[in-house]
């Protein structure tokens, strides 16, 4: 089974200027395919910032998908023969609806899109609507990787459903300000431990509309251990090599036939029917 060499970008970007972000994304990505990277990772919104006013003023730098920005990232990544997963806005104009969306391109001309299904009262997420398409993991390079977008990898349930669908690694590109740092300690390595998969965030960094962006990007193995950890604010590039079979190996067996753990066998999902139920 093949080992995905993964790389993720922690930078910071320049607020509502796509052009520079999307230079500055162009030779992140240059660097780590040098170093032998297969799939590179983005932050959330990276290139167009996040921390917007007005839907007006978001909607100017959101783009139709495919569009300007992606058919050049998709350009690059045929030319390099890597892929690419980054944050930016999607607009739809029959209805004006704005999306915080990842795209996923691929080298072979491939093109995914997840749109953010959890979104928080905070920058553009006041004026994007919730994604309105379900949950999927698509091929890379033989693993089966899964998105999400910052404030979803705090609902237990969007994890799971990408595990369920067969994810190896689930992505997290993220926005993370200063009150998220027990979701960077705490959450992302608790969702690669309760679900056995490789997950990595990976987080911007620098100042934007009052908000001081933390970085902590991460990736984890699917026993729950970091792999790679910037434990800082800076740029940086981190690597880590996913290997499948472990993400796919659900049944752990500590002595057998006396203590041995399947976190997708043993559970109970006729009991779970109180978790869909909206609240009041």
């Amino acid at each position: 089974m093949d080992i995905l060499h993964l790389a993720l970008v922690q930078m910071d970007c320049t607020f509502a200027n796509l052009h520079a972000n999307l230079e500055g994304v162009r030779a992140s990505l240059r660097t780590a395919a040098a170093q032998g990277a297969k799939l590179v990772v983005f932050p959330e919104a990276i290139l167009t910032g996040y921390g917007y006013a007005s839907k007006d003023d978001a909607w100017a730098l959101a783009e139709n998908i495919p569009g300007p920005a992606t058919e050049i990232l998709g350009q690059d990544c045929r030319e390099l023969g890597v892929w690419l997963a980054a944050g930016m806005l999607e607009r739809r104009e029959s209805d004006r609806a704005m999306f915080n969306v990842c795209v996923l391109l691929g080298p072979q001309g491939q093109s995914h899109v997840y749109r953010k299904i959890h979104l928080p009262f905070l920058g553009v997420d006041r004026f994007t609507t919730p994604g309105d398409q379900p949950f999927a993991v698509h091929d890379v390079e033989g693993v089966k990787v899964g998105i999400l977008i910052c404030y979803d990898g705090g609902f237990p349930e969007a994890s799971r459903a990408l595990m369920l669908l067969g994810a190896d690694l689930i992505l997290l590109p993220t926005n993370w300000p200063e009150g998220a740092r027990p979701v960077a300690r705490h959450v992302v390595p608790a969702r690669a431990f309760e679900n056995t998969v490789y997950f990595a965030a990976v987080d911007r960094v620098g100042v934007e509309a009052g908000f001081r962006f933390i970085g902590q990007s991460q990736i984890v193995s699917p026993a729950g251990e970091r792999l790679a950890h910037a434990d800082h604010d800076r740029p940086e590039i981190l690597y880590a090599d996913i290997d499948p079979a472990k993400s796919r190996q659900k049944r752990m067996v500590f002595i057998p036939g006396a203590y041995e753990v399947d976190r997708l066998r043993d559970r109970r999902p006729e009991m779970y029917g109180d978790i869909t139920r909206p609240c009041n």
